[in-house]
């Protein structure tokens, strides 16, 4: 049994599956949500990303042995498709109840969510659309955890569009290493046409915008949220966002030298996923200014 729970695991791509549970977390946190309802959103999450990271692998495993993705557990034999599948149903139902559990919006923001992630898995990832799950899904992220609860809030627009812009990266980034195997297998997603060169320089332009749109909110926003640190008189989550736009404008740069000079690996993903955490640290300080 726990053997199957850690190829379960393994199947549902642990990496982003961890990464935007733990930014919902910090998104709910940073808004003042009690504890509770704190670990109520990570939970909702988590069990949504992990019906589509399981939908995922079981969707695509002849695909993926085709190609001999030996990342892929299914792919490999070591785990049935069938309870692969009978996981992502088993997840997904989680994440239905428990998402009416916080609240009309929240509830319907993730249904939404988790919706746009198994249509990507289903088919939307051959088309040119492939991206709008994407950018749906992670701007809806910042509806979920601030709108949680039983007097719903909406996210300031900036967060929504941080969201938006940076899934289009993730998207990007995470299909760029897969280009080869997908033209085997006859995926020509969004980045697939756009390629290699562009895809990638797209992303990383897109972890910028995403980091201007936080230093953004931080500079216009008004509300700052009680007991907030200063440094120099100025709010320790301004501060952060400068520091922040520059770190991810530095990793920006690197990913894009390393997309116009060598061939895609999965150090683009780290990249963007590196990044990610600084845009977590700063949202976290964002405090009420993440409220519209």
């Amino acid at each position: 049994m726990t053997g199957r729970v850690r190829l379960l695991l393994a199947s549902s791509h642990p990496g982003p599956t961890v990464v935007v549970t733990v930014l919902a977390t910090v998104i709910a946190a940073a808004v003042g949500h009690p504890v509770w309802l704190v670990v109520l959103v990570a939970l909702t999450v988590f069990a949504g990303q992990l019906s589509i990271g399981l939908a995922n692998d079981w969707i695509d495993a002849d695909r993926d042995r085709v190609v001999g993705r030996s990342d892929k557990p299914v792919a490999q034999g070591l785990i049935p498709v069938t309870t692969v599948r009978a996981a992502a149903y088993g997840t997904a139902g989680v994440a239905v109840l428990l998402s009416i559990t916080l609240g009309p919006v929240a509830a319907v923001a993730h249904l939404v969510l988790v919706a746009a992630g198994w249509a990507y898995d289903a088919g939307l990832k051959r088309t040119a659309w492939s991206v709008a799950p994407f950018v749906v899904a992670f701007g809806l992220l910042p509806v979920v955890a601030v709108s949680a609860g039983p007097d719903p809030q909406l996210p300031a627009w900036w967060a929504v569009a941080t969201g938006a812009v940076f899934g289009v990266a993730i998207h990007c980034t995470n299909v760029l290493p897969d280009l080869v195997d997908d033209a085997a297998t006859g995926v020509r997603g969004f980045p697939h046409r756009l390629g290699l060169h562009r895809a990638g320089v797209l992303a990383f332009v897109s972890l910028v915008v995403a980091a201007g749109l936080v230093l953004g909110g931080q500079l216009v926003g008004t509300a700052v949220h009680p007991g907030s640190a200063v440094v120099g008189g100025v709010p320790v989550g301004v501060v952060l966002a400068v520091v922040g736009a520059v770190v991810v404008l530095v990793l920006a740069g690197v990913g894009i030298r390393l997309v116009l000079t060598g061939p895609p690996t999965r150090t683009l993903f780290r990249l963007v996923i590196a990044s990610s955490l600084v845009l977590v640290v700063e949202l976290g300080f964002a405090g009420a200014r993440l409220v519209a």
